[in-house]
């Protein structure tokens, strides 16, 4: 359930903020325009949100400014520190795509950035059929993620880091679950929402999922 991931996260936590603000060359590209990206999230959702991958808590930092109510679920233990000490008031449950604490409010937005790609595609459709059954009626779901129109257009990136000796991302990219955009156009429609996607850099989508039924 993307768990695997977890001991990454864990040393990723203190250095997080860095590499969203460009400070690490090999995730520069990633991150690029990440602010506007959290920006177009926020502005999509509407105002009872469950965020998955909460993170450090940049963008339940946003989801509040905003006004929104947010529960936040986050299965790294470092990230979750981070983020109640930077915001002590809110609701931040340990938990996962799939795997989440029963929900004390009615949900009509869930929101995540970076963090879908941790499901492989059987699981990330487990997951859309949950979000069907937690969301109220017309609830959108809204993600930033990386993803690629092609699986040809998700080799370049890979060669292009190699090429420019950034052998993590190439890596990262090798061996996590990085979908192509007619796969999760597909899972989205089969769990009956209306999908959509805006590309805001190289790599980072972002979707507009409104259940319709």
């Amino acid at each position: 359930m993307g768990r695997e991931f977890i001991d990454i996260f864990e040393d990723w936590a203190p250095l997080y903020d860095d590499s969203v603000t460009g400070k690490d060359a090999q995730y520069e590209k990633v991150f690029e325009h990440y602010d506007q990206i959290l920006s177009e999230v926020v502005e999509k959702s509407l105002d009872k949100v469950l965020e998955f991958g909460v993170g450090t808590g940049n963008l339940t930092n946003q989801l509040l400014k905003e006004g929104k109510s947010v529960i936040g679920i986050e299965p790294s233990s470092a990230m979750r520190k981070i983020a109640q000490k930077k915001l002590p008031d809110i609701t931040i449950l340990d938990g996962d795509f799939i795997n989440f604490p029963k929900l004390t409010m009615p949900i009509n937005s869930i929101v995540s950035t970076y963090a879908f790609h941790h499901l492989t595609d059987e699981e990330k459709k487990q997951a859309i059929k949950q979000f069907h059954e937690v969301l109220q009626p017309k609830g959108m779901v809204v993600f930033g993620d990386t993803m690629f129109e092609t699986i040809e257009a998700k080799q370049k990136q890979i060669d292009i880091a190699r090429k420019k000796g950034f052998k993590a991302l190439a890596e990262d990219l090798e061996r996590e679950y990085y979908p192509i955009i007619e796969t999760v156009r597909n899972a989205f429609e089969k769990y009956n929402f209306h999908v959509s996607f805006k590309q805001m850099n190289d790599f980072v989508w972002i979707i507009s999922a409104i259940k319709i039924a």
